[in-house]
């Protein structure tokens, strides 16, 4: 089983690179995202997954560790297929991928090929409240660049308070601003004013809005 490859990246395709370890050539496929960083002749070091079926061996390769757990993650889900996870993570880093499912947003994963609004439902309903974490011998610097920014607001307060928090961003959706940008002005005035009922959070939140614009 290959867990990590490191060597020259020889040849691009569509969804793939070929990588050169010591004169073998690796066929790795990878998310959009991932081959936009890769040079043709330049060493990269790349964590994989490989995948055995009954007629073909494959192998997934992933900048950091935390992009492959989200892979493994997104497998679970039913009518999420190894291509399909990659599509995803074409246009959601890890920590996009935390707040779409802390957010329930499914617009966001309604923007990878191959998810339409059905199976970006049953993705943010099955991955609801899931955090995907680290193994221990994780390195952290393989995380440069990503910051996890969602505020688990939900799991710290009664649930009053999330139910409150939870209408307030159905309200702000239906005055039209998308619900990830919802989801993050009221859990931010939330952590202000943790008493504030439904209209206070809603106003609060417009004003988090308006001086956006500003």
């Amino acid at each position: 089983m290959i867990a990590k490859l490191r060597g020259i990246v020889d040849s691009f395709g569509d969804d793939y690179a070929i990588i050169d370890v010591n004169g073998v050539g690796y066929l790795v496929f990878l998310s959009s995202r991932t081959l936009s960083k890769l040079e043709k002749g330049t060493e990269v070091s790349l964590w994989i997954e490989t995948i055995v079926r009954e007629d073909s061996i494959s192998l997934y390769g992933f900048f950091s560790p935390l992009e492959k757990e989200w892979f493994l993650t997104l497998t679970k889900v039913q009518g999420v297929g190894s291509k399909v996870c990659l599509n995803i993570l074409s246009v959601l880093t890890p920590s996009q991928l935390s707040q779409a499912i802390a957010a329930q947003d499914k617009n966001s994963f309604s923007r990878a090929n191959g998810v339409g609004p059905k199976l970006a439902a049953r993705i943010v309903s099955e991955l609801k409240g899931k955090i995907v974490l680290l193994s221990d011998n994780a390195d952290a610097s393989e995380l440069a660049g990503e910051v996890v920014d969602v505020i688990p607001i939900k799991a710290k307060t009664e649930e009053k308070t999330a139910r409150n928090i939870e209408d307030a961003i159905s309200a702000l959706v239906n005055l039209g601003y998308q619900r990830i940008e919802a989801y993050h002005a009221v859990n931010a005035v939330a952590v202000k004013i943790p008493e504030a009922d439904v209209s206070q959070l809603i106003k609060a939140a417009l004003k988090e809005f308006a001086n956006k614009e500003v």
